[in-house]
């Protein structure tokens, strides 16, 4: 078969992989002028290693990830450094990534809040059943179980620096897949994501698969006969199928033909934008050393979180540059969308003395400013009824996007699971065929 990719992040890489080792035809057409998508990087000359536009990490529990890097044979090059994270508590931050020291947390207090914190994680923990949790909010369900004060302390700021206006309607499987699937230890590849995507292009195109860079696709459309016809770049041309990993908007622009109902389904999936300044400066900004902080927008902070990334791979990756990550969550419109980059800075700079008494403007060496409409689905209760199924009514389109991992979140460990798995379904299509 000839099979389309449209978009060439993690997902689409992934089921590139699979349907070219299946013996079909795979091209790629991507918008940009690089492989990656929302994980993609960026360099200086004098760096060494990549630096991610929007920070990312791998867990050690991202088997789909880490999977497909042991089949490509390259577990030689991820690392697992042990970066600390810290949480908030009247002024002062706290190593918040074990067991031990969550229980020495002192905003948790001691007695019932601490034994209800740890009644509910290990709950959570242990139950698979995320269909029962999607039936309520998470604020709803961690007010009754958690109690207030955890849930003030603990997991309201979380929903609201990732979810803001929307942070009351999100259900309690969203929450209940983030404590489930992830771990303290936090990965990353040799070199950066953008290393680890361009090698990964390399090998799709060693094995045949053609990949197409500034090709944005305009539309796709049924052929009268048979198979798809797509026009990329003012090129028209014909598929027997094509798998879409965009955003449900871009799909439903690229796709008129679609039925209605399938269509509003797509355009009334909600999500959050994401805007992220990555700072290099001539100083480590974290006296103690800390990687991620958490922070609550109730004490004025500007962004949902600060990541100190050279302190979790050396900065001797980076020419010596100490680089630093501040980013939040938004709805489309905010303001930080439309600020530019000095005036954004300008916003920051007075919580960078925060974490850091002696910082001054001229530590700032350089900023770069990453900007997305789409970063953060946003499910709401009984979120498994909205979710766009990835073959689509018409024949041949599949479709797969981050808006269809759920219950699980957003990232490249389950973008590389349902590009493959999208792709498992074109297989057996065509074999039924």
């Amino acid at each position: 078969m000839r099979i389309a990719i449209i978009g060439a992040g993690f997902g689409g890489l992934a089921a590139a992989y699979d349907l070219r080792k299946a013996g079909h035809q795979v091209k790629i057409f991507e918008s940009a002028d690089f492989v990656g998508g929302l994980a993609s990087g960026f360099k200086e000359p004098h760096w060494g290693w990549y630096i991610e536009k929007f920070y990312h990490h791998w867990f050690a529990s991202d088997k789909y990830m880490l999977g497909l890097i042991e089949e490509l044979g390259w577990m030689d090059k991820v690392l697992f450094p042990r970066p600390l994270t810290v949480m908030y508590h009247e002024g002062k931050f706290y190593p918040f990534d074990s067991i031990i020291k969550a229980l020495l947390f002192p905003g948790l207090g001691f007695g019932l809040n601490k034994i209800r914190f740890g009644f509910v994680g290990l709950f959570l923990r242990l139950t698979n059943d995320w269909q029962s949790l999607e039936k309520v909010t998470a604020d709803k369900w961690m007010m009754q179980w958690a109690g207030k004060e955890v849930y003030e302390q603990m997991w309201k700021p979380l929903l609201i620096g990732k979810f803001g206006p929307y942070y009351k309607d999100v259900n309690m499987a969203w929450m209940w897949a983030r404590i489930k699937a992830r771990t303290t230890r936090l990965g990353t590849f040799e070199g950066g994501f953008q290393r680890f995507a361009d090698l990964f292009a390399e090998r799709l195109r060693n094995s045949g698969v053609v990949i197409r860079l500034e090709t944005p696709v305009r539309f796709i459309k049924q052929n009268q006969t048979k198979g798809l016809s797509i026009d990329a770049g003012g090129v028209v041309e014909s598929f027997d199928q094509v798998l879409v990993t965009t955003s449900p908007n871009l799909m439903a622009r690229m796709c008129p033909d679609l039925p209605e109902n399938y269509l509003k389904g797509l355009l009334e999936l909600k999500s959050m934008g994401a805007v992220v300044m990555v700072l290099s400066l001539k100083h480590q900004l974290s006296r103690e050393g800390y990687y991620w902080f958490n922070l609550p927008k109730e004490e004025g902070y500007p962004m949902l979180a600060l990541v100190e990334h050279t302190n979790f791979v050396s900065k001797e990756h980076f020419g010596g540059d100490h680089i630093v990550y501040a980013g939040d969550y938004l709805e489309a419109g905010h303001e930080y969308f439309s600020l530019s980059d000095e005036e954004l800075l300008e916003r920051f700079l007075p919580a960078f003395q925060k974490f850091n008494p002696d910082f001054s403007r001229d530590w700032v060496k350089k900023i770069w400013v990453n900007k997305t409409n789409y970063a953060q689905p946003v499910p709401l209760v009984n979120h498994s009824k909205n979710i766009p199924a990835i073959q689509t009514p018409i024949e041949g389109l599949y479709f797969a996007s981050m808006s269809q991992v759920y219950p699980w979140d957003r990232g490249t460990n389950f973008a590389v699971e349902i590009g493959r798995r999208a792709a498992g379904l074109m297989l057996a299509v065509d074999k039924r065929g």
